[in-house]
């Protein structure tokens, strides 16, 4: 098998210099290195950070494509747009602003290499300022079948840290715009479309978690953006109309929190909170 891989991330004006520096200088230094990075510009973008994109453009000839978008268009069109860039069947996905292990994208490579699937995540490790600040874990289930199970009540794989077959994801139209859940939905059709998965029990990332990452998962659009997507669910059979409200009624009393409670309630009930180095 072609161990070559894509490298698929989206940037837009809000994002902090330093930290996309960090997150391509994490990919750049894997220990199986990428000769396809497909930076898409999502709208326009600060001095500085076009700075950044200049200094690595001039430093790795050949490897970056950059892909400007006239305006911000959401992370769904963002990723959408630039998936046809991505010259490997093989595309692991980065956000702008998390840090990769040394290690993430071989291990990867690994599981496609020995099974048969079209999904590859892992587990990943929250942090604030530094990675390791916070030691919380976001681990998710292994196997094909705890996967579709686990898939009918919350996201299966961890965004940040998932590598795909290319054409897996175009067979079901690829990304799509879904109010902050873009990723789930595309997992949803993929897997009801007979992909296979898998989820490495192994941290792979840090994922950079602000102020603001609790509070988007609250509020009444993110609420009306879960129920369309369960409906969804429901109309293909994914999971059943128990299942639905059963879920929804206990997504509408997370999102009704406040953001400080909200994110008490996901480390101490849907993360572990335990030293996987």
């Amino acid at each position: 098998m072609d161990k070559g891989y894509s490298i698929l991330m989206s940037v837009y004006k809000k994002e902090q210099p330093g930290h996309l520096k960090e997150s391509i200088q994490s990919i750049l230094s894997q220990t199986l290195k990428t000769d396809n990075f497909v930076l898409v510009c999502d709208g326009k973008l600060t001095k500085e950070l076009e700075q950044i994109i200049k200094e690595f453009q001039e430093n790795n000839p050949g490897i970056f494509s950059i892909l400007r978008l006239e305006r911000n268009r959401g992370l769904g069109i963002a990723l959408q747009e630039g998936l046809p860039y991505c010259k490997h069947e093989l595309v692991a996905r980065m956000d702008s602003d998390d840090i990769a292990k040394p290690c993430r994208c071989e291990k990867q490579i690994e599981i496609f290499c020995t099974k048969q699937v079209d999904i590859v995540s892992g587990t990943i490790e929250e942090f604030n300022k530094v990675p390791g600040d916070r030691k919380i874990y976001k681990i998710l289930p292994e196997n094909q079948e705890e996967i579709i199970r686990y898939a009918r009540i919350r996201n299966p794989f961890n965004h940040p840290a998932v590598m795909f077959r290319k054409t897996a994801v175009e067979a079901v139209n690829g990304y799509q715009p879904f109010y902050l859940l873009e990723d789930y939905y595309l997992w949803v059709r993929m897997l009801g479309n007979g992909a296979r998965a898998y989820n490495i029990q192994e941290n792979l990332l840090y994922m950079r978690v602000g102020e603001g990452m609790y509070n988007r998962r609250g509020g009444l659009k993110y609420f009306k953006s879960l129920c369309r997507l369960y409906h969804y669910m429901r109309k293909i059979h994914f999971c059943t109309i128990f299942d639905v409200i059963k879920i929804i009624s206990g997504y509408f009393f997370m999102c009704i929190l406040p953001g400080r409670v909200r994110e008490r309630i996901y480390i101490r009930k849907l993360r572990r909170s335990k030293n996987r180095d």
